[in-house]
């Protein structure tokens, strides 16, 4: 099949859970593929056998332990024409799975790379949260140690965007807590578990809510979407909008209350009212 001058490698995106859910393209390319690079090779064999597909290819183990060695040889592979599938267990290769090392050895050998584009579940637990979609961050896993943690989601403390994480089922309940601990019971979250798959669940709510919800404990694959922080206002930008309204003929009360409702992370209303009337005093 190899065509030397016209390899690639392709990354190929596949089902979170529901095989129904991959591409004709995806289908396509694992007929056809010369060499499948896959995270775990019996997993990407029972994708094959759900989709109907009897690859005319080989099959190849690369995951974070190995790639570097796989590298080089498959490189030879692409030059001598392969075209060479690359997929993870679940998902969009790359996001926190590997072929990060594949994929700059190409582009640093002038080879071909492009992507067949798919499931991810970062997207999706972005999509189905109701957080806010316009920013955001991905931050792979939380860190394993209560100590790394806790300095992690101390980075995510003043963070306006939207941030997207996995967790490992046994340690949610553990990064919750500390999530609350860090960031306080009332910022909201989302986690979601087993995303398309039969028994998958979206739990919303607060940060506290959710850690009393996993304290007894979760299965299944989670991501959590965590709500960006609300910026606080300036209090003397603030003062001096309601001066202005004040000026127009509003009552001070009235413009505190209306520049509060304009501004999200502003002070109480008798806090804004007070300094109002210090300023003008």
């Amino acid at each position: 099949m190899s065509n030397p001058g016209s390899g690639r490698l392709l990354l190929a995106a596949t089902p979170l859970g529901q095989p129904a859910d991959a591409s004709a393209r995806l289908v396509e390319a694992l007929a056809g593929a010369d060499v499948i690079a896959a995270e775990d090779t019996r997993r990407a064999r029972t994708l094959a056998a759900a989709l109907g597909v009897t690859p005319a290819g080989r099959w190849l183990s690369v995951f974070d332990q190995n790639e570097s060695a796989r590298v080089p040889a498959l490189l030879e592979e692409i030059r001598g024409g392969a075209t060479v599938v690359l997929i993870s267990d679940a998902g969009m290769p790359l996001i926190n799975d590997p072929g990060y090392r594949l994929v700059t050895a190409c582009i640093e050998a002038g080879l071909a790379v492009s992507c067949l584009p798919g499931p991810s579940a970062v997207t999706t637990a972005l999509a189905v949260s109701g957080l806010g979609a316009d920013k955001f961050c991905f931050e792979g896993f939380a860190p394993r140690k209560q100590v790394a943690r806790r300095t992690w989601l101390g980075t995510l403390a003043a963070e306006q965007r939207t941030a997207v994480f996995f967790e490992s089922p046994r340690r949610l309940a553990d990064t919750l807590r500390d999530a609350v601990d860090t960031l306080g019971a009332d910022r909201r979250a989302v986690v979601c578990r087993e995303l398309t798959k039969t028994h998958e669940e979206i739990k919303r709510g607060t940060l506290g809510e959710l850690a009393d919800w996993a304290a007894d404990g979760v299965l299944g694959e989670i991501t959590v979407v965590l709500a960006g922080a609300v910026p606080k206002a300036d209090l003397g930008s603030l003062v001096a909008l309601v001066l202005e309204l004040v000026d127009d003929g509003a009552r001070a009360k009235d413009a505190c209350a209306e520049v509060i409702a304009a501004h999200p992370g502003a002070p109480s209303r008798r806090e804004l009212y007070d300094a109002v009337l210090k300023a003008r005093s």
